[in-house]
């Protein structure tokens, strides 16, 4: 049972780290007791005291003989362990618990006012092939693009792209909100899925001052739905696609 609750902390990323400090901490309390029962004379319970309280001593000592000096010495270098001890095991928790989160939020917060601080940017929802190919020639015509990504991997390629990013759904009005919709110029539902867009076209035409919406949907037969739903313009990549490849066929041979 010891090993296996040893080993359910350990599975703990701050318990596993924290587990040789607060070692060390318990051997120190071990062998002040231990310690203080052989110089003093006296039982466990009274050497717990001691370590609590070290004035303690010097009323034991008044009423009884024995090593004053040396129990004194080694109350310092327990002292001095405990205090290392527990520095080391309060350093280890908060770095494991805040270390990580504390430079997120900041980044977190500088990002947000970023996006705070644009006007007129295109709002991008969803960051795979599609929407990555429109936020990357975007920013490189010198646009602002405020891309929104709920996947934690993929937000780390749109942060390694330096485009501004929110995370978040964006069928939440909070998340659009976050954005800056009602400061951005447009607004193209980017996602590889049809009805995530068009949910995605209802919310945002609620804004107060709506950008345009564009809208990517995989199949023709979505297209009345998309526009029904908010859509200034809707986006089928297939049929773009077709009629990209078509003209490049079209064009007089060399």
């Amino acid at each position: 049972m010891h090993r296996g609750f040893v080993s359910h902390l350990a599975g703990r990323p701050v318990l596993r780290r924290a587990l040789v400090p607060i070692g060390c901490f318990a051997t120190v309390v071990v062998a002040g007791i231990v310690g203080f029962s052989a110089l003093g004379g006296v039982g466990p319970l009274e050497a717990t005291f001691w370590l609590v309280d070290l004035t303690s001593i010097d009323l034991h000592f008044q009423e009884h003989a024995g090593p004053e000096r040396a129990t004194k010495a080694y109350a310092i270098a327990v002292t001095a362990g405990l205090v290392l001890s527990g520095l080391w095991l309060g350093e280890t928790v908060v770095t494991e618990t805040f270390g990580g989160q504390i430079p997120t939020e900041v980044s977190r917060a500088t990002m947000q006012r970023r996006i705070d601080d644009s006007d007129e940017h295109v709002i991008v929802c969803g960051y795979g092939m599609f929407g990555r190919t429109i936020a990357n020639r975007l920013a490189e015509a010198g646009r602002t693009v405020v891309v929104i990504e709920r996947d934690a991997d993929t937000a780390e390629r749109v942060r390694e792209d330096d485009h501004l990013l929110v995370e978040g759904d964006a069928r939440q009005e909070q998340t659009l909100r976050a954005a800056g919709i009602e400061r951005a110029t447009k607004l193209v539902a980017a996602i590889d899925d049809s009805n995530v867009n068009i949910q995605i076209a209802v919310v945002s035409g609620t804004a107060t001052d709506a950008p345009e919406i564009l809208v990517r949907v995989g199949e023709e037969m979505y297209e009345s739905v998309a526009k029904e739903a908010g859509a200034d313009a809707v986006i089928i990549p297939e049929v773009v696609s077709g009629e990209r490849v078509t003209r490049l066929l079209e064009r007089p041979a060399d």
